[in-house]
C-alpha cells in the first residue's frame, strides 16, 4: 500500500515510525513532515490547511490510504475531500470532527446522551458570561470554544481572573475566532487521564491509557502547554476505571453521533477526570494526543495500519490489538520562550548518541534541515525524546539519558515527566 500521513509533529513522526514498519506499507509519504520523518518517509513540502494540494498530491502518487495527524484539517472537513476523491481515509468528516471543533456542541452532545461532564454554559455575550461565572464556586473554567492549539482553557482561582480571561478570549480575540464563543464551567477535581479508542461509526476499541502533563514546569506548575510529556500505561485507569469510560462515555457518545447523522470514525481521544464520583468527561479531542502518542506507539505491540483501515470501513467489531507489557515515557524538549514566542532557527546536535542508548527513541516534532543538512530548532515543542523500559521508572531514566546525550542550548525540558506513576509504584 502507498501510505499518506499528514501532519509535522512528534504525533506524526511517531504514526510513520509504526506505519513504516508494517509490511502491508510500500510507499510512505509525509505532507508536510520534518527532519526526523524525513528519514523514513518521502516528505512533501505542502501544508495541513492546504486542502486541495493535499488531494491533488494524493491522485497524483495513486495514495491507497491517508491518515490525517492533526485536528485542524479534519475540522476543515479533509477527510470528506479525500474521501469524495476516491481516496480512503482515517479521521472524522467535519461534521464529526465538531467534537473538538467546538467545545460547546460537545458539550450539547455529552449532556443530551447522558455522559458525565462538568455543569456548563454557552455564551456569545462576555457579561453574560461574566454573570454565570459568578454563580459558580472556585475556581471557574473558562474556555474559548473552537481550536486553539490546546491553549484555549483558563483556570481561574478567583472571579477576577474568570472576568479577565473572558475578556481576553472574547473580546481582545487571543485566540482569535476561536474566541467568539465560549464555554463556562465548573471545575473538576481529580487526576487527569488521557483516554483513546478506534471508532468505526459503530464499535469502539481501548487502547491502552496514557497521562500527559500540560504544565510547563516541574511540580505542574506554570501556564498549560500542549504537553510536555506522557507516559503509558497511567496507574489510575484501572480496569474498572477503563470499563466505565468505555460503557458512560465513549460508546454512548459513538451511539449518539450515529443518531445525530454524524458516525465518528476515526480516534476518540477523551480526556478524562477520575473524580470521587468516577470518571468525568473534560474535553474530546477527534485525533491522537501528542505526545501521548508517542508512548502509544511504542507500547503497541500489533501492527497499526490494519487497525485504522478496520476503523474506516466499518470493521472494529472482534477486532482486538496487543500491547507490550512494558511502560513508555517520553520527554518533550520544546525551544526556549515556549509556550510563548519560541526562540527558532537554533541547532540540535546529539541526535545520534541519544538514539543509540537502548530503548531511546527520538520523535521530532519541530525540526526542519538546514541547507548544510544540519537539524534545526522550527518551533515549540521541538522533541519527543522517547523510552521504553519493564516499568515506568526505568523507562523515565533511559529518557532523560537521552536527553542529557543531546546538545541544544536553546532547549528546555521539565525533569520530572511521571512523577505521579513513579510516586504510586
Amino acid at each position: 500500500m502507498r501510505i499518506l500521513v499528514v501532519g509535522s509533529g512528534g504525533r506524526e513522526h511517531a504514526l510513520c515510525w509504526k506505519i513504516a514498519a508494517s509490511p502491508l506499507c510500500d510507499k510512505l509519504y509525509c505532507a508536510p513532515g520534518n527532519a526526523g520523518i524525513a528519514a523514513i518517509a518521502e516528505c512533501a513540502p505542502i501544508a495541513v490547511e492546504d486542502i486541495p494540494a493535499l488531494v491533488a498530491f494524493a491522485k497524483e502518487r495513486s495514495v491507497d490510504f491517508v491518515i490525517v495527524g492533526p485536528e485542524g484539517p479534519l475540522v476543515a472537513g479533509l477527510a470528506d475531500a479525500m474521501e469524495a476523491a476516491g481516496i480512503a481515509t482515517f479521521g472524522p468528516s467535519a461534521k464529526a470532527a465538531e467534537l473538538e471543533g467546538s467545545k460547546g456542541f460537545m458539550k450539547d452532545i455529552a449532556a443530551k446522551y447522558r455522559v458525565p461532564t462538568a455543569a456548563y454554559k454557552r455564551f456569545r455575550d462576555p457579561e453574560a458570561a461574566k454573570a454565570f461565572a459568578h454563580t459558580l464556586p472556585l475556581p471557574v473554567v473558562v474556555k474559548a470554544d473552537g481550536l486553539a492549539a490546546g491553549k484555549g482553557v483558563v483556570i481561574a482561582e478567583t472571579h477576577a481572573q474568570a472576568e479577565a480571561a473572558i475578556d481576553a478570549i472574547m473580546r481582545d480575540r487571543q485566540f482569535g475566532e476561536a474566541g467568539a464563543e465560549l464555554v463556562v464551567e465548573d471545575f473538576l477535581d481529580g487526576e487527569e487521564l488521557s483516554f483513546f479508542a478506534l471508532c468505526d461509526g459503530a464499535h469502539a476499541l481501548p487502547l491502552a491509557s496514557a497521562q500527559d502533563h500540560k504544565r510547563v514546569g516541574d511540580g505542574d506548575t506554570g501556564p498549560n502547554t500542549g504537553g510536555m510529556g506522557a507516559y503509558s500505561p497511567a496507574p489510575v485507569a484501572s480496569p474498572e476505571i477503563e470499563r466505565r469510560i468505555m460503557d458512560e462515555i465513549v460508546r454512548p457518545t459513538v451511539a449518539g453521533m450515529a443518531l445525530e447523522g454524524r458516525p465518528f470514525k476515526g480516534v476518540l481521544f477523551a480526556g478524562i477526570m477520575v473524580t470521587g464520583a468516577g470518571p468525568k468527561l473534560i474535553e474530546f479531542n477527534v485525533r491522537f494526543g501528542d505526545p501521548e502518542c508517542e508512548v502509544l506507539m511504542l507500547r503497541l505491540k500489533s501492527d497499526l495500519l490494519p487497525a485504522l483501515m478496520a476503523a474506516r470501513d466499518g470493521g472494529l467489531d472482534n477486532f482486538d490489538l496487543r500491547w507490550h507489557d512494558s511502560a513508555a515515557v517520553t520527554v518533550v524538549m520544546a525551544a526556549r520562550g515556549y509556550p510563548g514566542k519560541p526562540e527558532t532557527g537554533t541547532p540540535i546536535k546529539g541526535l545520534d548518541a541519544a538514539a543509540r542508548i537502548p530503548g531511546a527513541v527520538v520523535f521530532h516534532a519541530g525540526t526542519r534541515l538546514n541547507a548544510a543538512g544540519d537539524v534545526m530548532a522550527a518551533g515549540g515543542r521541538v522533541l519527543a525524546v522517547s523510552a521504553v523500559a519493564p516499568d515506568v521508572k526505568a523507562a523515565q531514566k533511559l529518557a532523560y539519558q537521552a536527553v542529557d546525550a543531546i546538545d541544544w542550548p536553546g532547549g528546555f525540558c521539565r525533569r520530572d515527566i511521571a512523577h505521579r506513576a513513579i510516586t504510586r509504584s
